[in-house]
């Protein structure tokens, strides 16, 4: 399992929403790039970058600030917000993005997120973002009465690299993950599950580690590390220590 800190942009700032809210955003650095250098040099090996005014606008909407990212940091990016298009698929992953995280399309034309996972393989990430068990999109602004398992099933077998689950009512609150939907998702495909959404400490962290036996790959973490309830070098540390003991026991 490896931990992946996350960086929102709006308006080019590096921010954190409370459950998706526009209305109810937190500031923490005028320099995104600065904030994943921070991460990047901390040991990350993976940063979440979100483009927030993209998942609203329905097109990427801070690509400068992106740009500033991949300029600075050459810790591998996945990126996520307004991707409904090859073009801008294309776009992206040509400059240099590592994999493009798919929410709204998932649903909308999920043959065209097979295609592309298909064309780009190991550089697709779907994006499910579930309410109540069911899956929002447009910017968690519509939920549908789509299941999360049922839509992560879809993707079996088209070189999806993972799936990022976010429960919503979690999201930027620090009350926990959802670990038992979080485990349930993960015996239900194949595909490597990330973990999103509500870790406020260490401990967070460690009741996660046992998911990685079902297939949870990955945790995704922001308000914690920014509020500083969660110390990043010490997640690293207890994965680490972790990932030791259970190769210790296979050999």
């Amino acid at each position: 399992m490896i931990i992946i800190p996350a960086v929102d942009i709006k308006n080019g700032k590096c921010v954190r929403l409370s459950q998706g809210r526009l209305e109810d955003e937190t500031i923490f650095s005028n320099d995104p790039a600065a904030m994943a250098q921070k991460w990047s040099q901390a040991g990350a090996e993976l940063i979440h970058v979100v483009d927030l005014d993209g998942a609203f606008e329905k097109s990427p909407q801070n690509l400068d600030a992106i740009k500033n990212i991949l300029n600075t940091v050459a810790t591998p990016i996945q990126l996520g917000g307004g991707i409904r298009n090859e073009r801008t698929v294309m776009t992206l992953l040509d400059m240099g993005v590592q994999r493009v995280i798919i929410g709204t399309e998932a649903i909308r034309n999920p043959e065209w997120v097979m295609h592309t996972a298909r064309h780009f393989p190991g550089q697709v990430v779907v994006g499910i973002d579930a309410r109540d068990g069911r899956v929002a999109i447009e910017g968690w602004t519509e939920t549908t009465h789509i299941q999360a398992i049922d839509l992560a099933k879809r993707f079996e077998d088209c070189g999806v690299a993972a799936i990022n689950f976010t429960d919503i009512h979690r999201d930027g609150m620090q009350t926990g993950p959802n670990i038992a939907e979080t485990g349930r998702l993960a015996e239900a495909t194949s595909i490597p599950v990330v973990a999103s959404g509500g870790v406020a400490t260490i401990e967070d962290i460690r009741n996660l580690l046992p998911l990685e036996a079902v297939g949870v790959s990955g945790v995704i973490t922001g308000k914690a590390l920014y509020s500083e309830t969660l110390d990043f070098k010490q997640a690293l540390a207890l994965v680490r220590s972790s990932r030791q003991a259970a190769d210790t026991v296979k050999k």
